[in-house]
């Protein structure tokens, strides 16, 4: 106990983020999956070039993992933990190359205490291997910037590549480090540098996989992440609500010292800029470069468009690092203490589930449910099985069954990723099908009042079984609605 005692006064932020990353250790195994978990287990069953909603780094990083040590809910969140621990020590050398030792220790404490990376650490989603393929990047820039080490720019480049392979976002670097350079009087000499134009020629090449899945489907995932969103935006209806929402997801993120401190201290530069014309020193404007246009942008587009919890995640790198240049450790303090208090209640729901959460993204039940419709299934053989909710249920249930799930393209509705792993619909023809239909707001024991409609022009004859309700204990906590159709014509 001394040596742990003395271990926490030598290092006390370093001791706090020890203690978070062994509580999060700890509490994987009473995690079920998430949706996102099982769907990105998907894309490492079905090994291609990309994917079309995303890239393929999390589907080549499950895949490893579940060939490696066994496919399980345990090994996916193992996972995203081993990974964004990768995350963590690399953030901390960045710190380090910005920070002065007890600075560095205090940066890796607030972030380390965050529910970012509790997220992270919990979740499989693109964001996860995109941030440490950030982080590693930016280190590589700094090199190649600040101690002119040409290789660097290589390196940079290679990485930069592979943060696109995992995510679309990734191109905020490319974009952080043009500004950068644009500003910075010192080094605006590495615009016209070879190694410059070299380490983005490599940045593009390494992104060969992504480029090459569009060109084989009519570019159909850049067309899916650009033209629908941009389309909903230009509408510029204001929804004060949805920015809102932004300040609130950002906040249980960040924790509200941290979160306040950075729009204080990102107010207080920006201001600085636009009233005495002044540019802060190149350390911190690199900092800002990577940090400011991810955070101002979608924070600007927030009141017309809802902003998901989690797209400004890669800007909190440097964020991060930025705001522990200014904050005192007693603020520091206080947010971790903040931090553990509400990671205690997590820990609570996580384990007991006491209070239900009326959607699909939710990591308890589904095993049930997997276990359920088996079940059923036995009544009603030589059936396929399909649910209609975007992908989350029939991710769900292929993660559990051993057999292949449909999603709604059974009723040749789009069907993200389910719409591009080889399925030939018309092998189904004139078979029985179970339609799984979850009711998210769960309140009553009773059957729908309705037959979906999408799906009455498929089937020549539908009936409505009992619902499946998932039980915590003895407390029935969701309800997934039964429907099962006979003689499916495609």
């Amino acid at each position: 106990m001394n040596s742990i005692s003395n271990f926490y006064k030598q290092h006390p932020f370093l001791s706090i983020l020890l203690a978070f990353q062994i509580f999060r250790l700890l509490l994987l195994p009473f995690f079920g999956p998430m949706p996102q978990d099982a769907y990105y287990t998907f894309y490492g069953e079905h090994l291609d070039w990309s994917y079309f909603d995303h890239p393929g780094m999390i589907g080549y990083l499950l895949r490893i993992f579940t060939t490696v040590f066994g496919k399980s809910v345990f090994v996916v969140k193992l996972t995203d933990f081993a990974v964004t621990s990768a995350t963590l020590y690399a953030f901390y050398h960045l710190a380090g190359l910005f920070l002065s030792q007890q600075k560095q220790n205090l940066a890796l404490g607030l972030m380390g205490s965050t529910f970012l990376v509790s997220v992270l650490s919990t979740i499989s989603t693109p964001d996860v291997p995109l941030l440490l393929f950030w982080t590693l990047s930016l280190i590589a820039l700094y090199h190649a910037v600040f101690r002119q080490q040409k290789l660097a720019w290589l390196l940079a480049g290679l990485l930069m590549g592979l943060a696109f392979d995992s995510k679309y976002t990734a191109v905020l670097l490319q974009f952080g480090l043009i500004l950068f350079l644009i500003f910075s009087k010192k080094y605006r000499k590495n615009l016209i540098s070879v190694w410059f134009w070299l380490g983005l020629l490599i940045s593009v090449l390494v992104t060969f996989p992504v480029f090459y899945w569009n060109y084989q489907h009519d570019f159909a995932s850049f067309l899916f992440q650009s033209k629908t969103r941009t389309s909903d935006i230009s509408k510029f209806q204001l929804k004060p609500n949805l920015f809102l929402g932004t300040v609130g997801t950002q906040l249980f993120l960040l924790l509200p010292v941290a979160f306040c401190g950075l729009v204080l201290f990102s107010f207080k530069f920006i201001k600085k800029v636009l009233v005495r014309w002044t540019l802060p020193s190149d350390q911190i404007l690199f900092l800002l470069c990577f940090f400011l246009p991810a955070f101002l942008g979608f924070f600007l587009i927030s009141p017309v468009y809802w902003v998901k919890i989690n797209w400004m995640m890669p800007g909190y790198i440097t964020g991060i690092i930025f705001l522990a240049v200014f904050i005192s450790q007693k603020s520091a303090k206080i947010n971790i203490r903040i931090a553990a208090v509400l990671h205690l209640a997590f820990a609570l729901e996580v384990i007991f589930y006491p209070v239900p959460i009326k959607s699909d993204d939710t990591w308890f039940g589904w095993k049930q449910l997997a276990n359920q419709v088996q079940n059923l299934q036995k009544s009603y053989p030589d059936t396929f099985i399909f649910s209609a909710d975007g992908y989350k249920t029939s991710a769900e249930l292929s993660f559990f069954l051993p057999q292949k799930i449909y999603a709604q393209n059974v009723f040749r509705q789009p069907a993200l990723q389910f719409d591009y792993v080889g399925d030939n619909l018309l092998l189904l023809r004139g078979k029985n099908a179970l339609f799984i239909d979850s009711d998210p707001g769960f309140h009553d024991r009773l059957k729908s009042e309705t037959t979906p409609p999408e799906i009455k022009n498929y089937f020549l004859k539908i009936k409505q079984l009992e619902p499946i309700f998932i039980k915590n204990g003895n407390r029935e906590v969701r309800k997934f609605w039964v429907y099962y159709c006979e003689r499916y014509q495609p």
